[in-house]
């Protein structure tokens, strides 16, 4: 008699806690409105990149969304306490709404929203703004020492892939920091033109190692739903783990001399 396969998905990932519906909910409406944005762009027109573009809009609400999402799945894997898990989703969901909808409430201002000091309004948009960047490292840290201290559950491949996952969301959330940082800096000196295009450099690093905590445990899944054996499937999710570390790192080399 064949040996009976694992489910994909631990016991308690099959049943949605209401945090998590809360999560997918919101996730799907950031996504929701990065896509309508999208369609205000193609009527109203404007430069896609600057500071002020409706570039923005699309392109967090999509990411905030996506990662939202991945985020309420992925951790259904780690090993962490339930109240404290929906403790840090419910943070979460709420930091990415406030992230999104202020950067869009500038867009449709008309002014930047991240490293803009212009009035006092502003200031406040834009140090709100930097506050959820914090609350966000917290959280994901959090979540990612909880994927370290004990084995992720599921499928062959996924512990890696949660792990080197969010080892790599980590990298994004440190070249984010130094974006803000940096930034201000020079807002505070007076450069305010150059505060706006300093964070060209690192914005590929940011951009590709944000969405690895989906990529990875995506595809660990995925293989689980094949018939290959074990072995295999932690074979090509490590490969897929170096594959991803080496655009990252050339991601850094990038920044490194632009920088």
């Amino acid at each position: 008699m064949p040996a009976r396969r694992p489910p994909a998905l631990p016991a308690r990932a099959l049943a949605l806690r209401p945090v998590e519906r809360l999560c997918l909910a919101t996730g799907l409406l950031l996504v929701l409105a990065g896509l309508a944005h999208l369609v205000v762009f193609a009527v109203d027109g404007g430069p896609w990149y600057g500071p002020v573009s409706w570039r923005k809009p699309v392109t967090f609400g999509l990411s905030f969304g996506v990662t939202l999402v991945a985020v309420t799945w992925v951790t259904s894997y780690v090993r962490l306490g339930e109240r404290t898990r929906a403790l840090l989703l419910g943070v979460f969901a709420a930091d990415c709404a406030v992230e999104v909808g202020g950067i869009t409430l500038q867009a449709w201002r008309g002014v930047p929203s991240h490293l803009d000091m212009e009035t006092p309004f502003d200031t406040a948009v834009s140090m709100t703004l930097a506050a959820g960047g914090g609350v966000l490292v917290v959280v994901l840290t959090v979540f990612a020492v909880a994927s370290f201290r004990h084995r992720p559950a599921g499928p062959a491949g996924m512990a890696l892939a949660v792990r080197a996952g969010f080892a790599v969301l980590l990298v994004a959330l440190a070249s984010g920091a130094a974006m803000i940082a940096r930034g201000v800096v020079l807002t505070r000196t007076g450069h305010q033109q150059a505060a706006y295009h300093s964070t060209a450099p690192l914005k590929p690093l940011h951009g590709v190692s944000l969405h690895a905590v989906l990529v990875l445990p995506a595809l660990a899944w995925l293989l689980s739903r094949t018939s290959w054996s074990e072995a295999v499937r932690r074979r090509i999710v490590t490969g897929a783990v170096l594959a991803y570390a080496a655009v990252v790192a050339g991601a850094g080399v990038w920044a490194a001399l632009m920088y």
